[in-house]
């Protein structure tokens, strides 16, 4: 080791370093880490932050969704900062747009009897996974739902995932998927997570009463890979009506992934 660096000739942590983005074995250099390892984990931490406060792009992501009936919405958190201090507004919906998503069924535009299920794009805390991957995860997973009377995609601003609770019971849907941006960690800033919960109720709904697949994106769980469990998941929770703790991923070999 010379400079505070590695030669791999001498690393007996040269190969592992190899099969994984966790920061082991990074040397020391007197009582500190190498510099080039220090300068490497402030970037990293650099683009979690930036990630966190990055302004949502709500009309760009719904100008992806191209053909797709959408509907942009807002949580009671007005601004960036009041959503990370105020983590319960982000839960609730702007009740302007909640009368706006009840209007939506309304007699006169059309009775029905609800919809199966309603997916919800939202920021949460990284707009930019939404950004990059939204959309193309989006289109996956609706692929694996033929048949199902799906409601207008919801994109929603500075959103918790309580938030769909909201969207489900004011669109009358029986389901809600909410795909949403993942607290940035120091080796993926742009991870979406996905959560499944059946008949959802504001404010009574537990977190025991949802299903989660996390760490959506290229290099963490592939976008097909994500679809097909979230998939695999909405189908199980429409025929055993229901979400959560009693909802097991015992998805059959051929659906399973490697």
């Amino acid at each position: 080791m010379s400079n505070g660096t590695f030669d791999s000739a001498f690393d007996p942590w040269a190969n592992l370093r190899r099969f994984t983005p966790a920061r082991i074995a990074l040397g020391r250099t007197g009582d500190g880490l190498p510099t080039d390892r220090l300068l490497e984990f402030q970037a990293a931490h650099a683009l979690a932050r930036d990630a966190v406060h990055q302004p949502f792009d709500a009309e760009g992501l719904a100008d992806q969704l191209c053909s797709l009936a959408n509907v942009i919405v807002r949580s009671q958190a007005r601004d960036r900062a009041t959503y990370l201090q105020r983590p319960d507004l982000g839960r609730k919906l702007d009740e302007v747009d909640k009368a706006s998503l009840r209007a939506m069924n309304c007699p006169s535009k059309g009775s029905h009897d609800g919809y199966d299920a309603v997916i919800v794009l939202a920021d949460g805390l990284s707009a930019r996974a939404l950004h990059d991957h939204g959309a193309a995860l989006l289109r996956l997973v609706m692929e694996r739902l033929a048949g199902w009377n799906l409601a207008p995609i919801v994109i929603a601003r500075q959103a918790r995932v309580a938030l769909g609770d909201d969207v489900a019971a004011s669109l009358n849907a029986r389901m809600v998927l909410m795909l949403i941006g993942e607290r940035p960690g120091l080796t993926a800033a742009d991870s979406i997570g996905a959560y499944l919960t059946f008949q959802p109720k504001p404010g009574v709904t537990r977190d025991a009463e949802r299903n989660c697949v996390s760490n959506i994106r290229p290099d963490g769980l592939p976008l097909p890979v994500g679809a097909d469990t979230i998939g695999f998941l909405m189908n199980e929770a429409r025929r055993l009506k229901l979400t959560g703790i009693g909802l097991k991923e015992n998805r059959p070999p051929e659906l399973t992934h490697g």
